[in-house]
């Protein structure tokens, strides 16, 4: 599928997406948040791809933000409409994927850049990654998930203090906050996604899509993530992934999972 401002290609089971627009420093506009989606969607449904990366394209940025001039004059009810229909079409669909996807992390993730980064599973960042939520500066609040998952992933006080003060943290003070799990150069960045990936794709699909919906479901108002997990266990003795992760171990040898 043809697309105007990301390009997306599958190899060997892993999907990379980029966002590829550098003479905007890949800012999101309604455009791009609509090829994302469906993007994502084309890739989740694709039974050769096992795990997504999604990176921005060149080495300034993943994505610097939000097309500002696009919402500039927005109404109250307009500024509304922006945000929820931004957070279904990507944030919350990515985040409730059930294919893997982690967040190659090659530059500025600002605004609704980082608020992309952390839709994902996970995170990588190169070592001249710089991120924040700098949208108070210009007089709005983060609107596609931040003020929610960014204290999940750093904790209340850092949080507040990065969009207070709507500065930016580099790659290692991201790594100490846990906000990305790994920091490296630019030129191993999708290597080392590649080779993240290629250990989750030894493993059962099915397992990893029930785990993803009980680990998500420990963040959702009125669910209990404990009973999710138990059910996503139960669920899981009726897969064939199940018989074959077994049999594989009891005869010491390799599983071949079916994704069934």
């Amino acid at each position: 599928m043809k697309y105007n401002n990301i390009l997306s290609q599958e190899n060997n089971g892993i999907t990379i997406i980029t966002i590829n627009r550098p003479n905007k420093l890949n800012a999101l506009n309604k455009a791009t948040i609509e090829e994302l989606h469906e993007a994502f969607d084309v890739a989740d449904k694709d039974k050769n791809t096992k795990v997504i990366i999604l990176t921005g394209s060149e080495e300034k940025a993943f994505v610097a933000g939000a097309d500002i001039s696009e919402f500039a004059n927005f109404t109250v009810k307009n500024g509304g409409k922006l945000a929820a229909k931004g957070q279904k079409l990507v944030f919350d669909f990515i985040e409730n994927l059930s294919t893997p996807v982690i967040a190659a992390v090659n530059g500025f993730a600002l605004g609704g850049g980082l608020e992309l980064a952390m839709a994902c599973h996970f995170r990588v960042a190169s070592d001249n990654a710089k991120l924040g939520l700098p949208e108070v500066s210009l007089g709005v609040i983060p609107g596609y998930g931040g003020t929610q998952r960014l204290p999940q992933l750093v904790g209340k006080g850092r949080a507040m203090e990065m969009i207070m003060t709507a500065g930016m943290i580099d790659a290692n003070q991201a790594l100490a906050y846990g906000l990305v799990n790994h920091v490296t150069t630019q030129d191993e960045l999708l290597p080392l996604c590649e080779k993240i990936a290629s250990k989750i794709m030894r493993n059962s699909p099915v397992a990893i899509a029930s785990a993803i919906n009980a680990i998500n479901a420990n963040y959702k108002d009125g669910v209990n993530g404990f009973e999710i997990e138990i059910k996503e266990f139960g669920n899981s003795f009726g897969t064939e992934d199940f018989k074959e992760g077994t049999s594989a171990f009891l005869q010491k040898r390799k599983a071949d999972f079916p994704g069934k």
